[in-house]
């Protein structure tokens, strides 16, 4: 068995609002000093799968930057490696990637150079642990087309994911794409496909002149399974998460600081691997106080951080409380500072005496994007500067870039629900 893995890293991430506003959604920082697109390249490569193809569409620099040759993930190699697949313009008439299936379709080739007879294609934006050999087995066994990871989740998710239907044997009888109920079942598709070569590049060229946005869930899956393919279910039980939405981002942030974190990001038998920069060890001042958080390299504590994540290079001035918040990279938080349940991106600047995440008012949703923030995370953009002494309440977005001066027709409150700087 020749393998392949194609991983899709080109969304937008929209749910996420300003974390996503200037890079793709794989880029978006996790657990301090990861990716998002870490923990499927490193399950990757420690599954012993050695070629992959990531495809990039939205503002891919910054991911192309962190995956560079793919060194940290011993994935720089003269035969198989890393290979970033953007869209282009050719003869052939490529374009932009329109649907999840047609970004494989306009890579076939890549494939075929590979000599691939087995195609993993992966999502970029979950995070999860995961080793694909059984997986790859059991499509090996079966002698199957098509091989899906699957796993049960509650009644009231089940709109969110396509749910299978399958027999004793664990052959696929049946899909149906985002149920408006529960009635098919709770065995929903993780977005983890292992394809016989030559059936997918068949299927494919039948179905994309129908249907120019292809995608595997809404199109190939159905067509494959209605058709009679051998589509199988291959059941996971472990810990897997989409960081889609704020909400998401920062409960599993939270998570992982639980004694029994489930992500298990300290095992040394299965490593997450990313690409990080030389800095000196985490330096906790003699005042300061930090109680189940999590502190990364370069980072400079002198105030109190409770139940959060500090990226590397963040400042903590004296007298600053961080509290049940994720801090990004070089961000710096001034004396007497609070930060309560925030999300901050890189290269922000709080300003002395500032309190970001104030009020009780966990209800009120943003009134421009009250479908994303609704559970009381304020979130600050990327490159931000927060005026001194001013109070901002909660599910408010400070967007990317604004200064000082864009907080003026607030006053010294930005009450719960606004969003500063305009729409992201």
């Amino acid at each position: 068995m020749r393998v392949v893995a194609m991983i899709l890293a080109g969304g937008a991430g929209t749910r996420l609002t300003v974390l996503s506003e200037q890079r793709a959604k794989p880029a978006v920082p996790f657990a301090g000093r990861y990716r998002i697109i870490d923990f499927t390249l490193s399950n990757t490569v420690n599954s012993g799968i050695y070629t992959v193809g990531v495809l990039t569409q939205y503002l891919p620099r910054s991911l192309i930057e962190h995956i560079g040759i793919g060194r940290p993930w011993d994935l720089d190699r003269s035969r198989g490696g890393v290979h970033i697949l953007q869209p282009y313009q050719g003869r052939g008439g490529q374009l932009w990637y329109k649907g999840t299936a047609d970004a494989i379709y306009q890579n076939l080739n890549f494939i075929h150079d590979q000599r691939a007879d087995t195609v993993l294609v992966l999502s970029g934006d979950h995070i999860y642990k995961m080793d694909y050999r059984p997986m790859l087995q059991l499509h090996r066994e079966k002698n199957a087309d098509l091989t899906i990871a699957v796993m049960n989740v509650p009644e009231s998710e089940t709109h969110r994911f396509g749910i299978l239907t399958v027999n004793r044997n664990g052959r696929v009888t049946e899909f149906t794409e985002k149920p408006p109920t529960a009635e098919k079942g709770t065995l929903a598709n993780m977005g983890i496909y292992v394809f016989r070569t030559a059936v997918l590049a068949q299927r494919l060229r039948e179905l994309i002149q129908e249907h120019p946005d292809l995608d595997f869930g809404k199109h190939v899956i159905p067509y494959m399974v209605e058709r009679k393919d051998r589509v199988y279910a291959f059941p996971f039980e472990g810990y897997w998460v989409d960081v889609g939405t704020i909400a998401a981002y920062w409960q599993t942030s939270m998570e992982l600081l639980e004694p029994d974190s489930p992500l298990r990001l300290y095992d040394r038998e299965w490593v997450i691997h990313t690409r990080s920069y030389e800095r000196p060890a985490a330096k906790i001042g003699p005042q300061s106080r930090v109680h189940r958080s999590m502190v990364c390299n370069g980072a400079v504590v002198r105030g109190t951080v409770e139940r959060s994540i500090l990226s590397p290079g963040v400042y903590v001035s004296p007298g600053a409380v961080v509290r049940e918040s994720v801090v990004m990279n070089n961000t710096w938080i001034g004396p007497g500072a609070i930060l309560d349940k925030v999300i901050v991106d890189k290269w922000v600047v709080v300003g002395a005496g500032a309190v970001v995440g104030w009020g009780e008012d966990m209800d009120t949703p943003n009134a421009l994007l009250p479908d994303k923030l609704n559970t009381g995370i304020t979130v600050i953009g990327k490159g931000a500067h927060i005026p001194p002494n001013i109070r901002i309440g909660r599910n408010v977005l400070v967007a990317s870039g604004v200064d000082e001066d864009a907080f003026a027709p607030f006053g010294d409150t930005v009450p719960s629900g606004e969003t500063v700087g305009g729409e992201a």
